[in-house]
């Protein structure tokens, strides 16, 4: 008796047993219409071995494109120049931006005459330098009329002198730190003689050639 798994080729009956075992009904095809009949439909779209894409499928598959921008042009900043004064040579003077600032802020006389100068020389364009000759313009000023004033008082009071005195030496400092400041290009703002610098700046000079 042959065994469940014999598959003598020798067997008179191996043809037909191998043919049952090889035989697996089709199964039916979703496909099945009255047009195509059963195991007759067409294979499904997804059996392909590449997948179809409709038109509109393209785009959204092709390369990355990117809109043109427009570009931006940005002035490079140089930082070395900030908190410093300039070396650039002022019109009409040859004499460097740095110094022309800081010589008003001088005490006695010497930084009154150099700022009514420059404000009778220096053109309208170069407004920093013309700020400062008249800021230290007017705190010159300011302080002629308070130590006169101080001046006419101790007269009366010795402690008048003695005021005077000190205001003097402390306006004398003062003024001292103002030109190194503006020399240095730190903004240098006196508060007290604001409106008098816009008066001095906007009404003296410059002198036209």
């Amino acid at each position: 008796m042959a065994k469940k798994y014999d598959t003598n080729p020798l067997d008179p009956e191996f043809p037909e047993k191998a043919a049952e075992n090889a035989f697996v009904p089709a199964s039916e095809s979703p496909f099945r219409t009255a047009e195509y009949p059963i195991n007759t439909a067409p294979p499904s779209v997804t059996e392909d071995e590449t997948r179809r894409f409709a038109d509109f499928d393209v785009p959204a598959y092709g390369g990355y494109q990117t809109s043109a921008l427009p570009e931006t042009v940005t002035a490079p900043t140089n930082f070395s120049d900030l908190g410093r004064a300039s070396d650039r040579k002022v019109a009409k003077t040859g004499v460097p931006e740095k110094w022309l600032i800081g010589l008003p802020y001088l005490p006695f006389s010497i930084g009154l005459v150099a700022g009514l100068i420059q404000l009778l020389v220096i053109p309208k364009e170069e407004t920093k330098v013309r700020f400062h000759a008249a800021q230290g313009l007017a705190a010159h000023i300011a302080i002629l009329v308070i130590t006169a004033i101080l001046g006419g008082a101790g007269r009366i009071a010795d402690f008048a002198s003695v005021g005077r005195s000190i205001f003097v030496a402390v306006t004398t400092i003062m003024l001292i730190i103002f030109a190194v400041k503006a020399w240095s290009g730190k903004p240098v703002h006196i508060e007290t003689v604001e409106d008098l610098t816009n008066w001095f700046e906007e009404k003296i000079g410059p002198i036209k050639s």
